[in-house]
């Protein structure tokens, strides 16, 4: 499936969700999150080197995002996976846990990846800016994490 273009409606969902102000056992919809921006970082896996470097990066850097937008991380990790991560690196915002890959398939992440001459599919590492409309004011696609606090940060202006 293909990307949402630009300035059209975020694809809705609700997933369960933990972290941030959200207990395991709670869901969130994107549609119910209107009238502020949101930013949903789509990552491969909890606890891998170049997630957990996307992830701290937004965590050093919340006082400044958290002014401007909700942030959601979104993987295909459970709930549970996604709790021990928020824990072990104090993360201060939500992640969702999209074990049925609605969400990454609806967004166009859900892709053909290669490594060491195998292939297989997997979550490319994209970042969706939402208007408080609830339409997408930005794609940032393959997303190198050192570099993800600042893309978002002008994408947020």
């Amino acid at each position: 499936m293909s990307k949402p273009a630009l300035h059209t409606p975020a694809p809705d969902f609700t997933a369960p969700v933990v972290g941030g102000s959200y207990q395991s056992g709670d869901t969130v919809t994107l549609s119910q999150l209107r009238g502020r921006p949101v930013v949903l970082y789509f990552y491969p896996k909890d606890d891998t080197p170049g997630c957990t470097k996307q992830a701290c990066g937004l965590r050093d850097g919340w006082s400044q995002i958290s002014k401007k937008a909700q942030v959601f991380g979104v993987s295909i990790d459970s709930i549970k996976r996604h709790a021990k991560f928020i824990d072990k690196y104090t993360l201060p915002f939500p992640l969702i846990a999209d074990e049925d890959q609605r969400i990454v398939e609806a967004y166009g992440v859900w892709v053909e990846k290669s490594m060491y001459g195998k292939t297989y599919m997997g979550t490319e590492r994209s970042t969706f800016v939402i208007d408080a409309d609830g339409k997408i004011a930005a794609i940032l696609e393959k997303v190198k994490p050192d570099e993800h606090l600042d893309l978002v940060l002008a994408a947020l202006k």
